[in-house]
């Protein structure tokens, strides 16, 4: 290697420390110092990697040739070639042929680089800051037997310059994916919170509506059969003839509670699954609708449906009667088709119709199609709703992420009416 005097390596060291300044990410510092390292220790890879907080995974920074070693965003120290230098164990590493040096093949080592790129001669050095190791500087060279003790020194000092500013350069990037994890956490949290407010301004239009229904119907529909009554008992007239108009009203009365009861709580819910009180919704709604609707209900979940938390399985069973109520009242559809499926490892439940479409009624639904978002958004699902095959009718998709892969053959529940 070509001598250089003392000033000569002095001015390029000056050299890396300024070309360093303003440097605003580890790439761009690494080739900018590239050509002033290569003066003092020639090089035809040179990378700068460094260890992640946790010290147990780290990434590399190279310049001179792309290597696998720059296209990994993070790999295991336990894997890496240097990974006695990382950890520690010796204060360099000094090689004339790294393709034949045992100490960077052993099993599981990350060293395909080595091999591929024929990176013989190499020295590497540790970055320290405050006497801990933060990450290495490895310099490479296909040329064998190039590197001596002297270019060990020579990369201590470029390291000692390299330290302090990749040092700053980790803490800003881990301070900024701090402040973006903090900042999703507070979106997330204030979606959660808006979801609630919207849930629970529905829950109480919900219990008006509820209270508007007994009174409007049922408390006069019995005011009526008590008024009656009392006439028929002050004129003598309690026969069983005049009473079975009372009684067929009481029938009314009774039928009615339990309708608002039943969509007040979804009794068949808890029962029997979530796949069954879809199902007898989607069977009472399509038999009260003014037209004929054929209809099915699919469930390809195979159980899965019963690992659900009652709270999620509430949420669904929810979506999945706003969407049908939604295709009976307004879309005017011929077929409604229920899916309940489980595909990459996300529960998925779809309600087709073939009716008008969203776009010709969104200004009636909008205020439902908010409610099963709010839902959807409590669950951390997924929920979609826009045109059907061939831009034919609605659907509404919701998926859910599990916690465990079902793959199991498909059962299919299909009826028609």
């Amino acid at each position: 290697m070509p001598h250089l005097a003392p000033a000569a390596l002095v001015d390029h060291y000056l050299g890396i420390s300024r070309l360093l300044a303003g440097q605003l990410d580890f790439r761009s510092a690494i080739r900018a110092v590239a050509a002033e390292i290569a003066h003092i220790i020639p090089h035809d890879h040179l990378d700068v990697c460094m260890l992640m907080v946790d010290g147990n995974y780290h990434t590399a920074y190279e310049t001179g040739m792309d290597t696998a070693w720059g296209n990994v965003a993070s790999a295991p120290v336990a894997n890496s070639p240097i990974r006695t230098l990382l950890w520690g164990e010796v204060d360099h590493l000094l090689t004339d042929d790294a393709v034949n040096d045992p100490r960077f093949h052993f099993e599981g080592a990350f060293k395909r680089p080595i091999i591929e790129q024929s990176l013989r001669s190499r020295v590497h050095v540790p970055l320290k800051v405050q006497g801990a190791i933060i990450g290495a500087l490895s310099c490479s060279s296909q040329t064998p037997g190039l590197y001596a003790l002297e270019d060990v020194d020579r990369a201590r000092i470029i390291a000692d310059l390299l330290a302090p500013y990749f040092f700053a350069l980790r803490a800003a990037e881990q301070a900024q994916q701090s402040a973006i994890v903090e900042a999703e956490a507070r979106a997330r949290e204030e979606g959660l919170r808006q979801g609630a407010l919207k849930l629970t301004e529905a829950l109480e239009q919900e219990r008006q509506r509820i209270g508007m229904d007994l009174h409007d119907q049922t408390l006069a529909d019995l005011t009526r059969l008590s008024r009656r009554i009392d006439r028929l008992a002050r004129s003598g007239e309690l026969t069983g003839e005049a009473l079975e108009p009372v009684s067929r009203g009481l029938q009314h009365c009774m039928q009615d509670l339990r309708q608002i009861i039943e969509q007040a709580k979804p009794s068949i819910l808890q029962l029997f699954g979530l796949a069954q009180a879809v199902e007898n919704h989607l069977d009472r709604s399509v038999r009260d609708s003014a037209t004929p609707i054929e209809w099915a209900l699919v469930d390809e979940t195979t159980g899965t449906l019963d690992t659900l938390e009652p709270t999620v399985s509430v949420a669904l069973f929810r979506i999945a009667q706003e969407a049908i109520n939604n295709a009976v009242r307004h879309a005017q559809p011929l077929a409604i088709t229920v899916r309940l499926k489980v595909e990459a490892g996300q529960l998925a439940i779809e309600i087709a119709d073939d009716g008008y479409g969203i776009a010709r009624h969104r200004g009636r639904i909008g205020g439902g199609i908010d409610n099963m978002k709010t839902r959807a958004r409590l669950i951390s699902a997924k929920f979609t709703i826009g045109p059907g095959r061939n831009n034919r009718g609605t659907t509404v998709a919701v998926s859910l992420p599990l916690h465990r892969s079902v793959e199991r053959p498909a059962i299919q529940r299909e009826e028609q009416r």
